[in-house]
């Protein structure tokens, strides 16, 4: 086998491969997308990017990945196979510190000793960190600024990157490669467009290296990821090109059909039949709404579409239009469920529903639905179903055990849509004697309890070493996990998305044969989703295609001329004695530039405008993105009350329409609004979005009285906004005025320009701590002067009916107490 020679390579540590090679050298010429299909290696290609460009450019390299287990898979790899520059005769450095205080950023101020040993990890050395560093959100804020000040590499997940540039730790200026894997994720909200932004703007030498085996079929959302990371080139692959082929590992993909139990096929009849009721109760309601047959995702949302605009239009009738399209949505999802998933999950459904149309705060949907007739039938048949009725989990218990006694050695990956699916699947196995794991996400929902991050880790690393040999995993285990010894994946059911059906399929045949085996219900959504994800996949190659002949094209058109760096390597990229066989001759196929205009580099970048501090809770929503951009100073902190706090008089709360309509229903607005408002002197409440008043179907003066006793009762000023970007400037504007940029001590007390002689008495004894205006009227009108209430004792005020003791003291103390001047 040939190996790759770098100086920044460990010897014999990475194979040559001539497509890898090929990439990463266009890679350093500019911005790069690659789309190499799943097993060939992308993370090879990110190790000689870094090496290259740190050989070349020196600064920083900065890895992103979604998921912790993902991060922790990259830095394993940079560690056993990157020499950082000016380490000792070329050894790799090892002070790489992973930190995964259990406490959160805003809580965690010390380091333990005995978490650190666990997790491999060393204590700091004075708290200087160099060489490798990785670190997520349960890192503590601290060590993160130390960690990133003196390593080479930073392996991170994004979030945690933006936190900590919003927070204004550090900047990007001294990065010089920066890595972004599944990299299709670069859209909408999502924290790696944030930090590619910021990244453009503020290093002094950037360079983008984006990396994804499934971009997704849309050519919409290819553009907007090209755009995104401000791409100039696209590097693809395909396992049909030359110089892939030798590597590609045989996939075979197998369909089994399972036949849908009479108990389950009663069950989808009944469910539809509630569906049909609810559809022909919209269209006789003036609603255009299809066959139930082709009910899709589409077509609901089209219904809502027709649904939001009478409401808009002040219709009545549409808040009920809108509370049917709420129970469409649970049968749907029953049915999807009873079709694909089996009796148990289909039966916890249900009595999921049952139970939140009997509670108080049920909504009318699913009130109206638990009282139909056919409903309750359906609920009282599945109290039979004493086991489950779908083959599936039978199926897939055959099949692993078949795979598990012709290969001990192997490993098995059951991929599941659903959390409850996975709990009882795996349940299932264990019973029937196979040593089986669940994989799932952090999050705990219902009665669910999530993994921890450092769980995850610890559940790959004992499957990767055969400590058990089945994982049943949720959608978390899809991307990008490399567990060299499987050679089974099975889809408890089929995906319509061809992101994730690529994903999954690419948990085996990475380093050997694999099989994929899909369990499909016939006649049922299973099928339909099948062949949408077939056809997605072949558009998805369609569209890369594409997207590399348009690039191509334009770049004939406007003549751009970029140095091929194959013609500059031995001068410049790669340094004398790296070889991986001969350049010359070489045909490097997949590459295409995308014309675009550089972006200027800032060398320097500051935020120097008003402080505002963001409960860190808000760190992914867009108003805090916008609020940097303007030059806020932000801190993020978790807040006792509100969202956003503005020096020392003034907190936000910040709610969408939406959620603000779900909280006056749902929840206690009004008390979360009152202890709010009790803790500060400004309090502020800004609802963000378009009407109010169509989110729910309530009457409009019931909303009219909430917001009534916010502002007047409650003393809340409240704004209006319609998106997050004027949110942002509204705290901004708030900000700028609070902070009191004319010069001049701020008051520590509210004042309007003139009051009365009782006003300013008033004032004067409610500014003393634990005391508002109420408790001063009440001192006054007993004690009739200031001077009177400053001498008496904390007796004397404690008999003034409405004066508790904690307000006596308070008083009593504060006007005996001495002023220091620091």
């Amino acid at each position: 086998m040939k190996y790759i020679s770098h100086p920044l390579i460990k010897p014999q540590s990475l194979e040559d491969r001539e497509y890898q090679l090929s990439i990463a050298l266009h890679a350093a010429e500019d911005n790069t997308l690659v789309v190499l299909p799943t097993g060939l290696g992308k993370t090879a290609v990110a190790l000689l990017s870094s090496a290259m460009r740190l050989k070349k450019c020196g600064g920083k390299v900065l890895v992103l990945a979604p998921t912790k287990p993902l991060v922790d898979q990259h830095k394993k790899l940079f560690m056993d196979k990157l020499i950082l520059p000016h380490s000792d005769s070329g050894k790799i450095q090892e002070d790489a510190y992973e930190l995964n205080n259990s406490e959160s950023e805003s809580e965690s101020e010390s380091f333990d000793k005995e978490d650190s040993e666990k997790s491999g990890s060393k204590k700091p050395d004075d708290g200087i960190f160099s060489g490798f560093a990785m670190f997520t959100g349960e890192t503590d804020a601290k060590k993160r600024l130390m960690m990133w000040n003196s390593a080479t590499v930073i392996l991170a997940t994004p979030q945690v990157i933006k936190n900590d540039i919003i927070a204004g730790r550090y900047n990007l200026k001294d990065v010089s490669l920066l890595i972004v894997d599944e990299c299709h994720r670069a859209v909408g909200n999502y924290a790696y467009v944030f930090i590619t932004e910021e990244y453009q703007k503020t290093a002094k030498n950037p360079l983008i290296l984006g990396m994804t085996a499934s971009p997704g079929s849309k050519e919409e959302k290819l553009m907007e990821v090209c755009q995104n990371l401000y791409v100039k080139i696209v590097e693809t692959r395909t396992e049909t090109d030359t110089d892939v082929r030798p590597y590609i590992h045989e996939r075979d993909i197998k369909y089994v059909n399972i036949e849908l139990p009479p108990e389950l096929e009663f069950a989808v009849i009944t469910l539809k039949r509630l569906l049909e009721d609810r559809l022909s109760l919209l269209s006789s309601a003036g609603y255009i709404v299809p066959h139930p047959e082709k009910l899709t995702m589409a077509a609901l949302n089209g219904i809502n579409g027709q649904i939001q605009r009478n409401i808009l239009n002040k219709n009545t009738d549409a808040y009920m239009a809108a509370s049917i399209h709420a129970e469409i949505m649970k049968i749907r999802h029953a049915i999807a469920l009873a079709e694909s998933q089996g009796s148990d999950i289909l039966k916890l459904y249900l009595n999921k529903l049952a139970a939140e149309g009997t509670a108080p705060s049920g909504t009318k949907a699913s009130r109206r639905l638990v009282r139909d007739p056919l409903f309750v039938s359906l609920i009282n048949e599945s109290d039979k179903w004493e086991e489950e009725l779908l083959p599936k989990f039978e199926t897939a218990r055959k099949i692993v055990s078949t795979q598990l006694e012709e290969f001990p050695d192997s490993r098995v990956i059951i991929f599941a849509n659903f959390r409850d699916t996975v709990s009882l699947l795996c349940d299932y196995m264990v019973k029937s004697g196979i040593d089986a794991r669940k994989f799932i996400g952090q999050a705990s929902k219902d009665s669910s309890k999530g993994l921890s991050q450092k769980k995850q880790i610890e559940t790959l690393a004992n499957f990767r070493e055969g400590e058990f040999k089945v994982l049943v995993a949720t959608s978390v285990g899809e991307e990008g996990l490399d567990v060299p010894s499987t050679d089974l994946v099975i889809f408890y059911e089929s995906v319509p998305s061809e992101i994730r059906s690529i994903q999954r399929k690419g948990r085996t045949g990475r380093h050997g044969t694999g099989s994929i085996i899909v369990l499909v219900t016939k006649g049922t959504s299973d099928e339909t989703f099948t062949h949408v994800s077939r056809v997605r996949e072949k558009s998805m190659k369609k569209g890369i295609s594409l997207l590399s002949k348009t690039a191509k094209e334009q770049n004939e058109a406007q003549k751009v001329i970029q140095p091929s760096l194959l013609q500059t390597a031995g001068k410049e990229e790669i340094p004398p004695g790296t070889t991986a066989g001969s350049f010359s001759g070489r045909e490097f196929s997949g590459r295409t530039t995308i014309p675009g205009e550089v972006q200027a580099n800032i060398t320097a970048f500051e935020q120097s405008g008003p402080l505002i501090i963001a409960d860190d809770r808000e760190s992914s929503s867009k108003v805090v993105e916008c609020l940097h951009k303007s030059g806020a100073l932000i801190s993020l902190q978790r807040l006792e009350y509100g969202d956003y706090a503005i020096g020392d008089r003034i907190i936000v709360e910040r709610k969408t329409s939406r959620d603000f309509m779900d909280t006056l229903v749902e929840r206690d607005l009004l008390g979360q609004i009152k202890r709010m408002s009790d803790a500060v002197l400004k309090p502020v409440l800004i609802i963000e979005g378009e009407d109010l008043y169509s989110q729910r179907n309530i009457n409009p003066n019931a909303v009219r009285g909430a917001l009534t006793a916010i502002a007047l009762n409650l003393g809340t000023s409240i704004f209006y906004t319609k998106t997050p970007e004027e949110t942002a400037e509204m705290l901004f504007v708030i900000a700028n005025r609070e902070e009191g940029k004319e010069g001049g001590l701020k008051s520590p007390h509210y004042h309007k320009s003139y009051k009365s002689m009782r006003e300013e008495l008033e004032y004067i004894i409610s500014s003393f701590p634990k005391t508002g205006l109420k408790s001063a009227r009440i001192l006054l009108e007993n004690f009739g002067t200031i001077e009177n209430i400053i001498k008496a004792s904390e007796e004397e005020l404690m008999a003034v009916d409405g004066i508790g003791e904690k307000t006596a003291k308070k008083i009593y103390e504060t006007s005996r107490h001495v002023y220091q001047n620091f």
